[in-house]
């Protein structure tokens, strides 16, 4: 199917302008012309579709620049599918850039310069410039303000989860890429296989996530059993 920049634009949900401006930075490949109208085809509107996906869960142009400079330049549309199935947000919710009064109606209470810092030392909150931007666990973060422990042992407890879930994340992820996509990607396959296995993608996360939580109370039970052990 062929598009002209107005029916690109129309089919993903941006504005002409956004279109436009995306292609002059390099994340869309030439379009083919034929005379003086550019015309684009399914690559390009997944290529922008992935755009679109990544910038909605949080990924700034240049992060976005980054990623784009590592898909080859002739993938499928299916391997375009593949890649907004790995890289966008395991959370189904995308993130909220928030100003800090937006923030403090959202979250129902007021949100000193100590809250802030702490919310972002624990992972909810993140700052951009003079705004915020709400991560999934926001609410979580905004009940720890009011646990009567020292904010100190806060925020080890938060360096000690990120440090092991981004070590955990690594080599899932690495099993992940080495175990079945690239397999996938050295055999010939339908758009039908393609879609089956972003759909395969999508339910690993959902087991994925039940299995950690489910994998941490065992652990933590087994940790306690043994310090009461000890005593």
């Amino acid at each position: 199917m062929t598009l002209t920049v107005d029916e690109l634009a129309g089919a993903v949900g941006l504005t002409v302008r956004t279109t436009r401006y995306y292609a002059s930075l390099g994340l869309l490949p030439p379009p083919e012309r034929r005379g003086r109208v550019a015309y684009y085809g399914d690559e390009h509107r997944a290529r922008l579709e992935l755009v679109r996906a990544l910038q909605d869960h949080g990924f700034t142009l240049q992060a976005i620049e980054r990623v784009l400079a590592n898909v080859p330049a002739d993938a499928s549309v299916e391997e375009l599918a593949l890649q907004r199935a790995m890289l966008t947000s395991w959370s189904s919710q995308p993130q909220e850039r928030l100003t800090k009064r937006q923030l403090e109606a959202k979250v129902g209470r007021p949100l000193s310069e100590r809250d802030l810092t702490l919310l972002v030392t624990l992972g909810s909150l993140e700052r951009d410039g003079s705004t915020y931007v709400a991560l999934p666990n926001l609410s979580v973060g905004v009940e720890l303000l009011d646990v009567d422990i020292p904010p100190g042992s806060m925020e080890a407890a938060s360096d000690a989860i990120r440090r092991h879930m981004e070590a955990l994340a690594e080599e899932l992820t690495g099993i992940l890429r080495e175990q079945v996509l690239r397999p996938y990607r050295r055999e010939a396959h339908s758009p039908e296989d393609a879609e089956r296995l972003e759909q395969t993608v999508s339910r690993l996360r959902r087991l994925t996530l039940e299995a950690v939580v489910t994998g941490f109370q065992r652990a933590a039970n087994a940790v306690i059993i043994r310090s009461l052990g000890r005593d």
